[in-house]
């Protein structure tokens, strides 16, 4: 008899289809905020008028901006963020951005929470994997304060209560939980994300992908996480085709961005496998961003994957508008027709970066939770010369 416990998303609610700054404003006042912190990556900040409009809503309760996140999130960028939130001491923090600045506030709630003040104190936070494959996660304090957020990339982050930030000096992305690290209210506004560039906007639409794919094919799925996953595919499918041959369709990218709402429900909180767990040491390694690990290594660890659960991939090539089965097929056809890379050479990935990509990989807990149990740094090798 099956068994399981499915924790719902942490937000308090998810607003749709209306201008970004308007809803900001007003979930400043219902909430009873007054000293509002942004936080956006540097281009989105400095190069568009998206924060600036949020910014002027919010008038004298913005207390100040801070845009210097990092890609892949090392540490010494969230102590930098915690410092100016010590600063500051905002009662809220609007996080306008993709994952980067989304993962970058997540960590830095976990270090405030615990009075952490330089990079090795993070190592008694960070989720951990025990030799047998079970996963530590250590308990986090209440956090002095939340996040909204307004997402302007496909990445999900906004659903989650985990984050990830970088150990440059271990090359590892270490994972970080805490029950109220996410989003406390997520605003999808398409029109705010017609400045994404278009390789990172489907890139992160593939890595909504993975996050379905990955949910539908645990090795412990859901009911109600199969059900919203796999509408959530087709939306992704047919809406990301739009966004690449109309950009500026607003009402496409809309249905993108309700397709990653989906998409996301298994995030934290059903068991993913290898694709997220490399792709999150494909980051910290060489540099691959978010959206272009999903890319080149989900149809591999499918591949790797399917003779365990052929019948859970077949639902997703379903989804993906394929009969025959092949899940890996439906992915890279569509990372194909979005115009994505499709292998490790593409993203500058070389074979001298696999031995730092294994070891880190063994350390992940969700290449410790794949379907197919991955026995040793031998297996990781394995899909990477198949995505090769």
């Amino acid at each position: 008899m099956q068994s399981g416990v499915y924790e719902f998303l942490a937000q308090d609610r998810v607003i749709y289809g209306r201008p970004a700054a308007e809803a900001v404003a007003e979930t400043a006042g219902r909430l009873g905020k007054s000293r509002l912190l942004i936080v956006a990556s540097r281009t989105l900040s400095r190069s568009t008028g998206v924060v600036s409009a949020i910014r002027e809503a919010l008038g004298d309760r913005c207390i100040g901006v801070f845009d210097s996140c990092v890609e892949h999130v090392p540490r010494a960028s969230v102590l930098a963020l915690a410092g100016e939130v010590r600063r500051l001491q905002p009662d809220l923090i609007v996080t306008v951005g993709g994952g980067t600045p989304m993962d970058t506030v997540k960590v830095t709630l976990v270090a405030l929470a615990e009075g952490i003040a330089d990079e090795a104190g993070f190592d008694a936070v960070r989720i951990r994997v025990a030799e047998d494959g079970t996963r530590i996660v250590p308990a986090v304090k209440d956090l002095p304060l939340r996040q909204i957020i307004v997402p302007t990339t496909l990445s999900g982050a906004e659903f989650s209560n985990l984050g990830g930030a970088t150990d440059v000096t271990r090359q590892v992305k270490d994972l970080y939980t805490g029950r109220h690290i996410g989003g406390q209210v997520v605003i999808l506004d398409p029109a705010v994300t017609v400045h994404t560039p278009d390789r990172l906007w489907l890139s992160t639409g593939i890595r909504a992908v993975d996050h379905a794919v990955e949910t539908v094919c645990s090795r412990k799925p859901q009911p109600f996480t199969d059900a919203t996953c796999l509408h959530g595919l087709g939306m992704l499918a047919r809406s990301l085709r739009v966004n690449q041959a109309e950009p500026d369709d607003l009402d496409a990218r809309l249905e993108s961005q309700l397709g990653v709402w989906l998409a996301s429900t298994g995030l934290g909180r059903v068991e993913w496998g290898a694709s997220h767990g490399i792709g999150h040491q494909l980051g910290a390694v060489a540099n691959v961003p978010h959206g272009h690990c999903s890319c080149v290594m989900l149809p591999s660890v499918l591949r790797w994957n399917r003779e365990v659960n052929a019948d859970r991939q077949a639902l997703v090539a379903r989804a993906l508008g394929r009969e025959d089965g092949d899940a890996a097929a439906a992915v890279a056809g569509l990372v194909r027709d979005l115009g994505q890379p499709g292998s490790l050479r593409e993203v500058g990935v070389t074979r001298d970066h696999f031995a730092a990509i294994a070891a880190g990989a063994m350390q992940n807990m969700m290449v410790r939770s794949n379907p197919r149990p991955i026995t040793g740094e031998a297996d990781i090798r394995d899909i990477l010369e198949l995505a090769w």
